[in-house]
């Protein structure tokens, strides 16, 4: 009996000692997918709030912004405070694109999941150029055939070579909470002109804005400030 006793015990202490080896492995699992939850919660939260990643797909922004770009939004903006020249990344649907979109869900979870990741683009996004901002008559063109604001012909060092300012002869006042948004590759580029006899006359609500471009990210070659 005393040999029994002995040997049941030494199996229980062994137990008790495998069991204390495998708590801290266990533990220190349990902090490694803490901290990848904490991670994402940050970076979506960062995401939402404060800066995004978008992939550019088309050439209408060419040579500020050339397709497969990945740029760096900054989400704090104030709408109000937009200046003729800046860069915005917007929300097109109800004036670019329809509000509703047609794609089952599943179709429309995958798209939201390749637009976050970076990997694909985004058919209501859109990156334009500030051009008119509240109070402003944007018309094309002047006596040489560049912009005018106000009556006062503009310079656009950012309009691609070989482009003329507008193909389009157009005369649009500017209301209040609204932009005159254009692309700088003038020839190719589907903005506000595009859309001169739609409701709305071309003209993007300022509170569609979701944010400023600010950097190119990817690829390492073009990477730099905006």
């Amino acid at each position: 009996m005393p040999t029994g006793t002995r040997a049941r015990d030494t199996r229980t202490t062994g137990s008790h000692a495998v069991r204390r080896e495998r708590q801290p492995r266990a533990r220190g699992w349990r902090s490694v997918v803490l901290a990848l939850l904490v991670a994402v919660l940050v970076t979506g939260l960062l995401r939402a709030f404060v800066v995004d990643v978008y992939w550019i797909g088309s050439d209408s922004m060419q040579p500020t912004v050339e397709p497969g770009d990945r740029v760096l939004v900054g989400k704090l903006v104030d709408e109000t405070g937009l200046e003729r020249g800046d860069l915005v990344v917007f929300d097109g649907r109800g004036s670019f694109v329809p509000l509703r979109s047609e794609d089952p869900w599943p179709a429309q979870v995958l798209q939201s999941l390749g637009r976050w990741s970076g990997l694909t683009g985004s058919d209501s996004v859109y990156l334009k150029r500030v051009i008119g901002i509240p109070g402003d008559t944007v018309a094309c063109c002047g006596p040489s055939g560049r912009l005018e604001v106000d009556g006062e012909e503009i310079t656009e060092d950012y309009v691609l070579d070989g482009d003329r300012p507008s193909e389009v002869e157009f005369t649009a006042v500017v209301p209040e909470g609204r932009l005159w948004l254009m692309g700088d590759h003038r020839s190719v580029s589907v903005d506000s002109r595009s859309l001169l006899g739609a409701p709305g006359g071309g003209l993007v609500r300022a509170d569609k804005v979701i944010g400023e471009p600010l950097a190119v990210l990817w690829p390492r070659d073009r990477a730099g400030q905006l």
